[in-house]
């Protein structure tokens, strides 16, 4: 990023900061250099939402923080969110790579909301190893050759003589300081500029590059990971919420308080503007009181609507195209339910507020804009609020809100005490956040078998982002020329772009203005966008009478793309025989700075039970930071869109959807996922930075099983989930 922006690794500001042991900062240059990015960046186009969201970042000086400690083990405070992703470890791999350490010599911890990174402490948009690569290294080097320039004072040597590896410095004859025995007199008296250290070549690189597992992982299988409400903060008592019949329903009076406060072990009943929330000392009393609330509820802003009315209200949003004159075309239509984040661990928050003062722990992507709405719920100065970062159970874009802090922190003022809100699975499945639902139009025209004409019209229910990436994404734009697009089409722009040389390509997003509780899911807009271009793909090639694998290789702007593409029609054994009512679909998407393709194979002998029997996927990251890592995503992204396209959906009905547990919304199980799985690793450019790959994998493997059900069945789905009946007895509302 730094390369593409014309800024060069001496706008990275080192420092050594005044501390006991050797601690250093590293920081961006000032507001000079991020102009000078934005000016410089894809002058004719418009960047990617990860490049946006990296211009926003560079004024933020002092980012980083690296302390080597006394016993040797490095310290690392890192202002992003661990939602699952493996972005400690990847960090982690970093700092040892570039110190010279091993890897179980770092601790990477999360940094609570640090409000002087203004828009720097965003976890988003499949970003963070692309804005940290660079800064994280140049700390550790900073370190490295503090460390030994140390070492050579001490032995009287030239610094260029002293080597370092295995967290030691090492003489050429010999000697060897460890260092912990070092770091105190390589630590600095005052805080002061530091010349810049050369970071390691790629070639260079022992850890960086080589699969290795989590550094969490044990933790998290002996049940040792803390969670927010594993966290032992004294006097917090169990709280729920009791929450309206309808979404954004109004609470009115609670009448029988005194009943609930005489159950076994509650000891609050508090209204806030969400629901009705009862303290108790365990959760099975907090839960048995709440589900005994009886109050008046008012109305939602959408009481109204339904499946059936929002999918007219959706259709009629995108408009229908006017037939072309003198051109042949083909058009199709997709549709996209709405789909829960679904994270294991549900919406919860511990907090303790106080008359002058509040903590909250929770996990949180946008810790800045949540401590704001923290301070704001319970009316305190934002700076009377510490919000603490803390590794979350999941979240796929879940995490980017921050209800169960604010709710927490409202509770805990009401009672007068600290609380461990938790939601329930009911209430994290209808009340929480959900991808928005969509429709899709699209159109080719073609004249003897080329494409001279793509368009894509896609409507959707408005995607609600007051959760800092706004700001973020406007300060990171603020030098561009924009025009007069709405935000949520600028955002559109920002990630959905198509890969092919399809003629005149023009994709466009028209946003349907309800107030559903929508929020962004894994893969934004491209989640459902790419997904329905890349099986429509599928159709032209069937039209113009070429194999969906070569029309695609034919169309692809790259070599890169085409490595990929070739990787997994390879392995696959793409065009191979099957039985009747098994076939092979094939997608591929390209998305910050990263390409996949997907080859699936899918057993669809009866068309109401599909399941996905093999993947092959080859993904191309840029510089693969871990790769077991990139593998774990792309498995992550296959296993998303073996549920969203077969199976898992939220039904609305009268302003609530109906789905309200695992058991309703059906995420694939281990019974639907396929026993062969193969993601192969690609490295097209042995120098290039990395590029994104949290959101990469779905909208790929969403087209591949689509693609493939189609090659099954011999019908094209247009509706997804494919199956999506009501199966189930919805809870009480």
């Amino acid at each position: 990023m730094a390369e593409r922006a014309g800024v060069d690794r001496r706008t990275l500001l080192t420092y050594l900061v005044a501390a006991p042991t050797l601690t250093v900062a590293v920081g961006w240059g000032g507001t000079g250099t991020a102009r000078a990015a934005t000016a410089d960046i894809l002058p004719e186009l418009l960047p990617d939402l990860g490049d946006v969201l990296i211009l926003a970042g560079l004024p933020t000086a002092h980012l980083l923080t690296l302390e080597i400690a006394e016993d040797g083990t490095v310290r690392f405070g890192l202002p992003r969110q661990e939602v699952g992703q493996g972005l400690t470890t990847a960090v982690a791999m970093l700092i040892a790579d570039e110190l010279d350490t091993p890897l179980d010599k770092v601790t990477v911890r999360l940094d609570g909301a640090r409000p002087e990174l203004l828009f720097n402490q965003l976890t988003g948009s499949s970003n963070s190893i692309r804005s940290l690569y660079r800064p994280v290294r140049a700390a550790a080097a900073v370190a490295r050759t503090r460390l030994a320039a140390t070492a050579a004072a001490r032995w009287g040597l030239a610094p260029e003589k002293v080597a370092t590896r295995d967290g030691k410095a090492v003489a050429p004859d010999g000697r060897e300081a460890p260092y912990g025995e070092l770091t105190t007199a390589a630590a600095a008296p005052r805080t002061q500029d530091f010349a810049d250290a050369d970071l390691k070549p790629e070639a260079e690189h022992r850890v960086v590059g080589r699969p290795t597992g989590r550094i969490d992982a044990r933790a998290m299988v002996t049940g040792r990971q803390k969670y927010a409400l594993d966290l032992d903060v004294p006097g917090a008592k169990p709280a729920m919420v009791r929450r309206p019949p309808t979404l954004g329903g109004t609470v009115g009076e609670v009448h029988n308080r005194d009943e609930i406060l005489a159950m076994p072990g509650v000891l609050d009943v508090v209204v806030i503007p969400t629901g009705v929330a009862v303290v108790a000392e365990t959760f099975g009393q907090a839960l048995a009181g709440k589900d005994a609330v009886r109050a008046d509820w008012g109305p939602g802003p959408v009481d109204d609507l339904s499946d059936d009315t929002l999918r007219t209200r959706l259709r009629k949003a995108a408009r229908p195209f006017v037939p072309p004159l003198l051109t042949r075309y083909i058009e199709a239509e997709f549709d996209f339910a709405p789909v829960s984040h679904a994270p294991l661990e549900t919406n919860s928050a511990v907090a303790d507020v106080r008359a002058d003062r509040a903590t909250v722990w929770t996990a949180a992507q946008s810790p800045i804009a949540a401590r704001a709405a923290v301070a704001k719920a319970v009316g305190l100065p934002a700076a009377r609020v510490d919000l603490k970062v803390v590794q979350a159970g999941g979240s796929f874009g879940r995490r980017l809100f921050h209800d169960a802090a604010i709710e927490a922190a409202q509770v805990s003022k009401g009672a007068g005490r600290p609380v461990r809100l938790m939601w329930s699975r009911i209430d994290d499945t209808r009340h929480g956040r959900m991808r928005p639902p969509t429709h899709h139009k699209l159109r080719a025209t073609y004249v003897a078998g080329k494409v001279l004409t793509f368009e894509h019209r896609m409507a959707c229910v408005e995607t609600d982002v007051r959760h800092g990436l706004g700001d973020a994404v406007t300060a990171g734009l603020t030098e561009l020329p924009l025009g007069n697009e709405t935000f949520a089409q600028l955002m559109f722009r920002l990630t959905v772009r198509s890969p092919y040389s399809l003629g005149i390509t023009t994709q466009s997003l028209t946003e349907l203005p309800l107030a559903l509780p929508t929020g962004s899911w894994r893969s934004v807009y491209s989640g459902t966008a790419r997904a329905a271009e890349e099986m429509f793909v599928d159709e032209i090639a069937q039209k113009l009478g070429v194999d969906p694998v070569e029309f695609r290789r034919r169309q692809l702007r790259g070599a890169a793309q085409r490595a990929v593409l070739d990787k997994a029609a390879a392995d696959g054994d793409w065009g191979r025989a099957m039985p009747d009512g098994h076939a092979q679909g094939i997608g591929f998407h390209e998305e910050y700075k990263s390409c996949t393709a997907c080859l699936v194979e899918i057993d669809a002998r009866d068309p109401k039970a599909p399941r996905v029997t093999k993947a092959v996927i080859a993904v191309d990251v840029g510089r693969a930071v871990n790769p077991r890592g990139v593998e774990a995503q792309m498995q992550g992204g296959l296993t998303d869109a073996v549920s969203t396209a077969l199976r898992a959906g939220l039904h609305l009905d009268r302003g609530l959807p109906l789905e309200g547990s695992y058991s309703q919304f059906h995420y694939a199980r281990q019974a639907d996922s396929p026993t062969d799985v193969r993601v192969h690793v690609l490295e097209s450019d042995a120098d290039a930075e990395p590029g994104g790959v949290g959101e990469l994998g779905v909208p790929a493997a969403v087209a591949a099983i689509g693609n493939a059900y189609a090659r099954a069945t011999g019908s094209r789905p247009r509706g997804f989930p494919v199956n999506f009946p009501v199966d189930f007895e919805p809870f009480p509302r």
